[in-house]
């Protein structure tokens, strides 16, 4: 068979049941309010941790203070529960859940 004949691979779509495909970020870690740790300890594990800003830890460090919770990171389930893991090390009060 010649080059010019031959004919392109045929590309089929394969789908998957909606429950096999994961979101683009399913798992999210929040931080719970304690009265143990200071403010600007939350500021600076949130600055530490996940390289925010100084305004974006504060934000949410007041979102913690204030309504007693905020979402601090977002993704798969591994990065969620490593995310959850390192805050527990520095004596955060951290949880997951499904988005």
């Amino acid at each position: 068979m010649s080059p010019s004949t031959q004919s392109s691979p045929v590309i089929e779509e394969i789908s998957f049941p909606s429950e096999f495909l994961e979101n683009e970020n399913p798992w999210k870690v929040i931080v719970w309010n304690d009265p143990i740790n200071l403010m600007s300890y939350v500021t600076w594990v949130l600055q530490k941790l996940f390289g925010y800003s100084r305004e974006k830890a504060d934000k949410l460090m007041m979102e913690v203070h204030t309504t007693g919770k905020a979402v601090v990171s977002s993704g798969d389930r591994e990065k969620a529960e490593l995310d959850a893991y390192r805050l527990h090390e520095y004596g955060l009060w951290a949880t997951i859940e499904q988005d």
